[in-house]
Formats: C-alpha cells, structure tokens, sequence
C-alpha cells in the first residue's frame, strides 16, 4: 500500500459484537483488518475491548496469556497488511482490571495504549480501576487522540490533547445496556455525542451491536465518522456488524474552538497551557 497524502487519512471503523468468546472476537478482527487494508484504508478502529469482549463473566475466566496471543496475533496482521490498527482488551493487573486500547503501527510495534478512566456498568466497576493519563499520539505524523465509551462524556479528557495539537479523536465504545436504555439511547443520542461542534476535530467511533448470552442486554450500534462541522461521513446501522470508511480532510480539522477556549477567559488561559504540559509528561506511559 502507498503511503497516505498527509493532506488526507482514510479511516475505517468496524462495528462487532460485544459478547461472544475471543476466537470468534479474533477471527473476525482479522478479517476485517484485512478487509480495511483492501479497501485503502490506512487506520482501522475496533469497538472497546473488542478482542476479550465487554462480556464479563468471559473476561474474567480468560487466561492472560490467551490475552496476549491474541494481541500479538492481530499485530503479525497488522504487518501483513502494512496498517494502523487499534484494537481493545480488559487485561487483569496485580490490582483488578484494565480497559485497554492498542495502537499498533504498520510494522506490528505497539506504539501507544490508553486505559479507560471513567467505568460504566455494575461489572465494569466491581471488577475495573481507571486510568491516570491522556491520549495523545501520531499516525504518520497526524496527531490523534483516544477516550474509550465513557470517557466521551468527560469533554477534557480529549479537549486537553486537542489544545496539544491531536486533529482525530478515535473512540471505541460498546454502548451496552438493558433494552429499554439503549432504545433511549438511540433516541436521545446519547450514546456517542458528536465532539466536532464543540472541538472542530474529527470523531471516529466504532462501537458494539448484539445481544448478551442471558438476552438481558443489547447495544446501540451506529458507530460513525464525524467531521469538525459534527456532519456525518460515513455511519452504521443499529443491528449488523459493519465496517465504514471516510476519508478524512485534515485541513478540515482547524480546531478553532479548542485554542479560542484555550485563551479565553484570559484568567484560566495559564492553566490551560500547563495542563497540555503535564498531559505531555505522561502520554507514553504505559498503563499498568
């Protein structure tokens, strides 16, 4: 594959299904990066915790070291097909779990990973701790960042790597919920906001469709590609499992609205500024 005009980045997203065991999970991850990579897409977006599952009472009988085999597999892919490739696992720590993202660069190296910081659900919280830093990394030289589902309603945690400069906001989400919510979800939208009208970046989910074993749960699907404006370029259904695809125009992505918040009212304006300092100081961490 060609290497993108930095002027544009193809982008695709790739809605699955948040409960099924990780052989499936795996099988279809990589069928989709391959199908990513064939369409031109130079990244590819996976729903949250997309390799494991959301599904607990899978998660926590997962040996770590399937964990990892099944991560090291999608990055052996990842080479093959010369992409970006982030990807999402609950990983067990000495202190609980930990809701990863995965970026992974076209030579198969992880390059950057987030942990998700706010929990959502009884399982999430019983079982999860949350993260202690932001996201802010380069895909060919294109600042991104990252929040994971719920950290989408915490505008800072991808407002303050915006004000460092990140035009993509990439946001795997499995919006799962009883019935009844996640019909109210949808009507309400208030499963993914768009960030582009109060942010001028690009917002890139991929979120989850299915129901849970027990037919308890299901998720609100409709995944989407958002430019600055808020305008969709690309969305997905509410029921299937899907990959969209949008080319994004980067010049479109002028983030006004994040540096005009950045020096105004003029008594924050200082704290802004060292906020994306301390941000930088802790970006490559890894979480553990």
């Amino acid at each position: 594959m060609s290497e993108q005009n930095l002027q544009t980045l193809q982008v695709s997203c790739v809605q699955m299904h948040w409960a099924k065991p990780m052989e499936f999970n795996l099988h279809r991850t990589l069928h989709y990066i391959r199908a990513a990579a064939g369409y031109g897409s130079r990244v590819v977006l996976f729903p949250e915790a997309n390799l494991t599952s959301y599904y607990f009472p899978y998660i926590v009988e997962l040996p770590p070291q399937s964990v990892q085999a099944a991560l090291d597999k999608v990055c052996e892919v990842a080479v093959e097909n010369r992409i970006w490739v982030i990807v999402g696992s609950i990983q067990k720590t000495p202190d609980r779990f930990l809701n990863l993202a995965h970026v992974i660069d076209p030579t198969g190296a992880i390059v950057h990973e987030y942990a998700k910081i706010n929990m959502a659900g009884r399982d999430e919280k019983k079982y999860c701790r949350g993260g202690d830093k932001l996201s802010l990394f380069a895909i060919d030289g294109v600042l991104c960042t990252l929040v994971i589902c719920r950290d989408g309603r915490h505008p800072e945690l991808y407002r303050i790597p915006a004000m460092a400069g990140a035009q993509v906001l990439f946001h795997p989400s499995c919006s799962s919920d009883e019935i009844e919510a996640v019909a109210w979800k949808r009507i309400s939208g208030r499963a993914q906001q768009p960030v582009g009208p109060n942010s001028k970046i690009f917002h890139c989910v991929a979120n989850t469709i299915g129901q849970s074993p027990d037919g308890k749960q299901t998720s609100s699907g409709w995944s989407f590609i958002r430019e600055p404006s808020g305008i969709p370029l690309a969305e997905a259904g509410y029921y299937r499992e899907e990959m969209i695809t949008a080319v994004l125009d980067l010049a479109r992505a002028d983030r006004s609205y994040i540096l005009d918040s950045m020096e105004n009212p003029p008594f924050l304006s200082e704290y802004w500024h060292k906020m994306v300092e301390e941000m930088k100081t802790r970006m490559d961490i890894k979480p553990e």
